[in-house]
């Protein structure tokens, strides 16, 4: 697997550049997916707009696809699309090694925190869509984005559907005690879920970077600092079976978990 943590400008035409970049160092490295971060189409650190907003038949989920075709590396990327009003939809999209549209995920916990309020420009998915599960090289990954870290019920939802590893692709915002935030919440999701954990986050001015990929025992494999940064890892198959059996927290659990109307 590989994780581009990359920096994301306004210029779309440059973003596309830069997966098609990343897709080439992840075909080379012979990775079988590759992450990239949230809003990996267009970014704006004060906040993405709506004019930012691609349909799925746009150049840059056209352009996932074929790469993915070209290279048998799936794909999953932060994208944003148009809403159905006058905002637009934080979503995540995932492609399979074959270039197929498998699914995708429409961001429900929109970041109304710390100062920001992305309910004025953007719509939240809904919360009782089916949860988006990418089946890859005998594993199961689950995918969720950004502000959702900070909810565990989101996650447990995921596992629920069989993930084995849960995807975060982020613009984490930078700020005091974030990156600190960043990496517990990361570690608790895998700890709980007894799940790998790969949160992605994009590089550059008003976003945290340090990306990291968590064991489920906890332990980080992957830790990079705030810099444009892509890297390979493995996502060991056989020890998250062996956590599970050793600690079977989610056979003694005794709630589910429901999506609110």
């Amino acid at each position: 697997m590989t994780v581009a943590q990359v920096a994301v400008s306004d210029d779309h035409a440059a973003n596309r550049e830069m997966v098609r970049d990343a897709f080439a160092t992840a075909e080379r490295a012979r990775a079988d997916l590759l992450v990239l971060p949230e809003y990996a189409s267009g970014f704006q650190p004060h906040g993405v707009e709506p004019e930012h907003a691609e349909p799925l038949d746009g150049p840059f989920a056209r352009l996932l696809r074929e790469r993915a075709a070209a290279s048998g590396v799936a794909v999953v990327a932060g994208t944003t699309l148009p809403g159905t009003d006058a905002r637009a939809v934080n979503a995540v999209v995932a492609v399979d090694g074959t270039g197929d549209l498998v699914g995708v995920y429409r961001k429900v916990h929109l970041y109304d925190a710390f100062g920001h309020r992305e309910s004025e420009r953007l719509e939240a998915g809904p919360a009782n869509a089916p949860p988006l599960v990418l089946d890859v090289a005998g594993l199961r990954f689950g995918v969720l984005t950004c502000y959702d870290l900070r909810f565990p019920e989101s996650s447990r939802r995921l596992v629920d559907a069989g993930a084995q590893v849960l995807v975060y692709p982020a613009a984490w915002a930078a700020g005091e005690l974030k990156a600190w935030h960043w990496r517990s919440l990361a570690v608790a999701r895998a700890i709980e879920n007894t799940a790998a954990v790969v949160a992605v986050g994009q590089a550059g001015k008003g976003v945290t970077g340090r990306s990291l990929v968590v064991g489920p025992d906890g332990v980080v494999g992957l830790e990079l600092d705030e810099a444009p940064d892509v890297r390979t890892v493995d996502v060991d198959g056989a020890l998250l079976a062996q956590v599970r059996e050793t600690n079977p927290s989610l056979a003694n659990r005794r709630y589910a978990v429901v999506p609110r109307d």
